[in-house]
């Protein structure tokens, strides 16, 4: 009967007062050839398990479409986006579980920031949608020098030859 009569005074469906939660940080790399309506899908997708979960989705970043420090999955390229959350350590295991069952996820790594949050207090921040690196295209192919010929390195020298002096005629 308690219950009944606290919940009647709530407003808006809000994590109950003094509930605490962990803050994590997820990181993951998308496929860097994906539209931006397939990005902004599985971004909704993964807000829906956090909050599916009790969790509360306090920010997502895209940081646009960046090189990565080695080839992950055959790319040189991805989409970094960042999610940072208030959940459990079951709702992680889902949300992971998720990305890991995404073809488009290239790599993902979560992170503990804070242990008691209150998620009453936690604001939540607007999303962010940075350009990432221009594209730089790739260099083009050298074209092979013919075998045996001279190279020179640096400009040409023609005060060079007369410091020598002519070569002498053989005889």
């Amino acid at each position: 009967m308690q219950q009944a009569e606290t919940h009647a005074g709530g407003g808006a469906a809000q994590p109950a007062p003094g509930t605490r939660l962990r803050e994590y940080e997820t990181i993951f790399l998308l496929r860097p050839d994906l539209a931006e309506d397939l990005v902004d899908k599985i971004v909704e997708r993964l807000r829906g398990i956090v909050q599916r979960e009790g969790g509360k989705v306090i920010k997502v970043e895209n940081w646009g479409k960046k090189k990565v420090a080695y080839e992950v999955k055959k790319h040189l390229r991805a989409i970094y986006i960042r999610f940072v959350y208030l959940g459990n350590t079951h709702m992680v295991a889902e949300f992971e579980r998720n990305l890991r069952m995404t073809d488009d996820v290239l790599k993902y790594q979560s992170v503990k920031l804070a242990d008691d949050v209150d998620a009453a207090t936690r604001q939540v921040e607007p999303d962010v949608k940075l350009p990432g690196d221009p594209e730089v295209p790739e260099r083009a192919a050298r074209e092979p020098e013919p075998f045996g010929e001279e190279r020179s390195f640096g400009r040409e020298r023609p005060e060079a030859e007369a410091e020598i002096g002519p070569e002498p005629e053989p005889e």
